[in-house]
């Protein structure tokens, strides 16, 4: 459903004929006016009127309503036969009654039902605050069984902080609105459910106890590593027979840190942002995408010594097996490739090769054939030393280098020709050959030969054996493994499924805000990542849940939609000057109803409705 703004605008009239005009306390912020409408009913003889907020929008010439709020049935039946009883908590003295509500222009009959006589014309809404996107994660949490899994682990504080509360509230934050924790403090939690759904209150989202909330957790990590491969297996059925395994860095634009333990360092930055001191952050997943283990490793770590302590812990906690590694190149060394061929472990490795290695093999290689292995991909096998290269040339790729590189080469050649016909000094022509052929990148720039003379005069041409060289290697890439060759197909699609792995990266930097960090502890940078490890493993089940309603809709599109269920205290008097509060979740459009339908999700009941005296009102 849509639900807009606040309740910031009155204007809501009663709908039901003779009903004086309602106060709603503010109205939706909409154009729109909204109404406080009855409908009446008769059911074996007896006439039910029930109660509900409706938005009234005229279109053209006519008018149409849409159902807002539901507020259930309220006798008018003098009979005690037709009484309908809810049960009221009763905040005074903390007990539950049955009661009968009737509005204030129906009398009660005598009965041993208590009656609550309430007044319509002064029903008010209050705090409208996101409800749906919350209560998914929240279910998502559950799924995983998270909330027994920390519990039994993290306890309670000697004030009664539930830790694992705090935790969950962390997770929920990060996967639907990353932000600091001092956001979360002063204006996240309070414009959502999250209180009504974790049953706590503003104390749990204090700064301090969520920063405390952070402490402790490393020490789970390899027992959450375990439940997780479990809790993929029971509900997916994985099998863990292929593992992907890259790495990718996160910055921190602040000082350089002076303790050499911390691990904040300068190194190889993939966010092209060298200029900052960044952490390492290793991640293993499955084919599907399904975390496995991740670790976080100084900044200046380089790529290929990260391998061997990786497949050490995978086999620590998951036993030997014989597992397919799936790396891209750059990560393992060929001491560590050595030691897989040789090693009692059945450890088998699909690994990228750079760009070098097929120069050195382009003679062997040629004397090959070519194989079809699906429409516009073959490839070629090279058994050597134990291991096979296998040279792979994509029709689809062929056409994306070759756009790429041209639109490159164009805009080279385009300035190139620019800065030939400006007034410079020789110094300043350099220095902006230099930038642009550094905009060009290393690949357009060596196919132009370019020279600056003594007087300064720019002179470029293009190195047509260069280009012809790349032509024909454009859309291959040599991959090496000690696998068996006799399904290259099998060998190609398992290299291809290193996009899952690439794809967590995307979405821990995009829609979970990976950065900026904001901690300067070394546990609690490795704390946040935690943290983000676990809104990552919600996102993923929801995923693995999508694919099979329908393969293009990803996860934050589903919290989007479901950010449109609200939770709003509807507060009606009574004639006895106490109040009755009703805690009420706004009723989901076509669209998210069926949203949740495919995905077999069943909304809970609404609060029971709680009876307040006119101090605590």
């Amino acid at each position: 459903m849509r639900f807009y703004g606040g309740f910031g605008v009155g204007g809501c009239e009663s709908a039901c004929s003779g009903d004086p005009p309602s106060s709603l306390g503010g109205g939706f912020g909409h154009p729109g006016r909204m109404f406080l409408k009855c409908s009446t009913r008769k059911k074996d003889g007896k006439e039910h009127r029930s109660w509900s907020i409706v938005e009234s929008r005229r279109l053209g010439r006519s008018v149409v309503q849409r159902h807002v709020l539901y507020l259930g049935e309220i006798n008018d039946s003098q009979r005690a036969a037709w009484q309908r009883a809810v049960a009221v908590f009763d905040e005074q003295d903390g007990q539950t009654r049955q009661c009968a509500l009737f509005p204030e222009d129906r009398t009660p009959a005598a009965d041993d039902t208590p009656a609550v006589t309430v007044r319509l014309s002064q029903l008010q809404l209050s705090r409208p605050r996101a409800w749906g996107a919350c209560w998914l994660g929240d279910q998502l949490w559950r799924e995983l069984q998270l909330d027994t899994f920390f519990a039994a682990r993290l306890g309670f504080s000697r004030e009664g902080t539930d830790w694992e509360k705090v935790l969950r509230l962390l997770t929920l934050y990060r996967l639907l609105s990353p932000g600091s924790e001092w956001r979360l403090h002063r204006h996240w939690f309070g414009t959502t459910a999250c209180a009504d759904l974790l049953g706590v209150d503003e104390r749990l989202a204090q700064d301090d106890t969520l920063y405390r909330g952070l402490d402790g957790l490393l020490e789970h990590k390899d027992a959450l590593f375990a439940h997780l491969r479990q809790r993929w297996s029971d509900l997916f059925g994985v099998k863990f027979e292929v593992l992907l395994y890259d790495l990718t860095s996160t910055y921190f634009e602040c000082e350089v840190p002076e303790p050499q333990s911390d691990p904040r360092r300068f190194g190889y930055s993939r966010d092209k942002r060298s200029d900052c001191v960044q952490v390492i952050v290793a991640l293993v997943v499955t084919p599907e995408g399904l975390p496995l283990a991740y670790e976080m490793f100084p900044g200046n770590t380089a790529d290929k010594t990260t391998l061997r302590g990786m497949l050490q812990l995978i086999q620590q906690r998951y036993g030997q097996a014989e597992r397919i590694w799936v790396m891209d190149r750059g990560i393992p060394t060929e001491a560590v490739l050595e030691e897989l061929r040789r090693g009692d472990a059945k450890v088998r490795y699909l690994v990228g090769t750079p760009k070098g290695r097929l120069t050195k093999l382009e003679k062997e290689l040629a004397e090959r054939p070519w194989q079809d292995v699906r429409p516009q991909l073959r490839v070629k096998l090279l058994p050597q030393d134990g291991e096979v290269y296998v040279l792979a040339e994509s029709g689809a790729r062929i056409s994306k280098e070759r756009g790429m590189r041209r639109r490159k080469l164009k805009a080279l050649w385009q300035r190139l020709g620019e800065i030939q016909k400006q007034d410079l000094t020789r110094d300043q022509r350099l220095e902006k050959l230099g930038a642009a052929r550094d905009r060009a990148g290393r690949g357009a720039a060596g196919l132009v030969r370019t020279s600056v003379d003594a007087a300064g005069q720019l002179t470029f041409e293009l190195d047509r054996k260069k280009l012809r060289a790349v032509r024909q290697r454009e859309g291959r890439y040599l991959l090496r493994t000690n696998l068996s060759a006799d399904n290259p197909e099998l060998l190609w699609r398992c290299y291809m499924q290193l996009v899952y792995v690439e794809e967590a990266f995307r979405t821990l930097k995009g829609d979970l805000g990976l950065r900026p960090i904001y901690h300067r502890k070394p546990e609690r940078i490795e704390a946040h990542l935690f943290v983000a490890f676990l809104a990552y493993c919600l996102s993923i089940t929801l995923r693995q849940r999508l694919k099979a309603l329908a393969g293009g809709l990803m996860p934050r599109v589903v919290f989007e939609k479901l950010a449109t269920l609200q939770l709003v205290d509807v507060s009606v008097p009574t004639t006895d000057g106490r109040s009755l509060l009703l805690v009420r979740r706004t009723e989901p459009d076509r669209e998210v109803a069926l949203l949740l339908n495919r995905l077999n999700l069943t909304l809970p009941p609404q609060p029971p409705p709680r009876i307040r005296s006119s101090k605590a009102a």
